[in-house]
């Protein structure tokens, strides 16, 4: 029998991995191997160098389109490897340092247009991938905002949704997120982080920086709002699964988020990690959103409480308010729900 981390962690986000291109039948096969949390790591790493190598084996076979589908795996599975997962610091490193390995390698084979930017902001700099549709440009834009334990490399499937629609996507990894976060921890004035991506976009043809809009989910979706609050040049925003309070639920929420919150910020404990947390509150700041705002959770929910999600909506004056009843956290059992009717009401947010 897996311990009780394991299982918070396959209860969890078994549907978010398999829905962000983890295979299913990679999900089934590596958690029926771990029984310890401290193997977690390990056990997914070995996943992802299979399609690693599979991935060499095709490119020098000639068969690009599959090398760069199985770097796009090994990327995201490398990600999830160790996206809660903070025992040791040197290994979660070198995991994240694969997946990005993994990641550039298949966009450059997949989407030869991406382009990685890093706004600098205070003394570090910040990382995204900004993505191009097939359309005409000057284009839309649309910032994907990652939360507590996500990052770009976990984004590329998402992205999709918007370039399909004819709008430029830039995935972003903020303060104490993905590569980033080893440089500066989680602020609670995320706007400072967007505000330095979209002066470092404004040095790119073809984008069109008067339609901007951004999109967060988890800790991202309190993201976008907060950013909203304070940046005008955001046109439109949309939240899944966003956080009113971090701090309200603290007691309850799983321990490895806990813990993967208390890393990424810096604290030095847990009453430290529950003090930094009390700052992320959209108290005063929701009702400054006069963006449109899309606020979506599922019912299900149990990381952040739907109730929370739609304190956001009923305080922000110009908010839509979606409520999927058999939806868990980021509504990640629906993707085929919630992903197109973000990507639709952006679109029709941004023109």
């Amino acid at each position: 029998m897996p311990d009780e981390r394991v299982q918070v962690a396959i209860n969890n986000w078994g549907p978010r991995m398999i829905s962000n291109g983890v295979d299913y039948n990679d999900f089934v096969r590596t958690t029926f191997s771990i029984s310890r949390w401290d193997e977690w790591l390990g056990a997914w790493t070995a996943t992802a160098d299979v399609h690693r190598a599979l991935a060499e084996e095709a490119r020098k076979g000639g068969h690009v389109f599959s090398a760069g589908q199985a770097f796009l795996r090994a990327a995201v599975t490398y990600h999830f490897s160790k996206f809660v997962w903070v025992i040791d610091i040197d290994r979660n490193r070198q995991a994240t340092e694969a997946a990005l390995r993994s990641m550039y390698a298949g966009l450059e084979i997949v989407d030869p247009s991406a382009q990685r930017i890093e706004p600098p902001l205070d003394s570090g700099k910040l990382a995204g991938n900004l993505r191009r549709p097939s359309a005409p440009g000057p284009v839309p834009v649309v910032i994907l905002l990652p939360g507590l334990d996500s990052t770009k490399e976990e984004f590329h499937l998402w992205e999709s949704e918007f370039l399909r629609r004819g709008m430029a996507t830039l995935s972003l990894d903020g303060p104490g997120q993905g590569e980033t976060g080893f440089q500066m921890s989680i602020r609670h004035d995320y706007e400072v982080a967007v505000a330095a991506a979209l002066d470092a976009l404004s040095g790119f043809d073809g984008l069109d920086l008067q339609r901007v809009g951004a999109a967060g989910v988890s800790l991202g979706g309190y993201y976008v709002v907060r950013a909203a609050a304070f940046e005008p040049r955001l046109k439109a925003v949309a939240g899944v699964s966003g956080p009113y309070d971090m701090a309200a639920r603290w007691d309850t929420m799983p321990s490895l988020t806990r813990e993967t919150f208390t890393h990424h910020s810096g604290a030095s404990g847990p009453d430290d990690a529950r003090e930094r947390a009390a700052k992320l509150t959209l108290a005063g700041v929701a009702e400054r959103v006069h963006q449109p705002c899309l606020v979506v959770t599922g019912k299900l929910d149990r990381i952040v409480p739907w109730e929370q999600t739609k304190r956001i909506a009923d305080e922000a004056p110009n908010s839509e308010w979606v409520l999927y009843e058999e939806g868990t956290h980021v509504c990640n059992n629906i993707p085929f729900k919630y992903r197109p009717l973000v990507a639709d009401w952006m679109r029709d947010q941004l023109g």
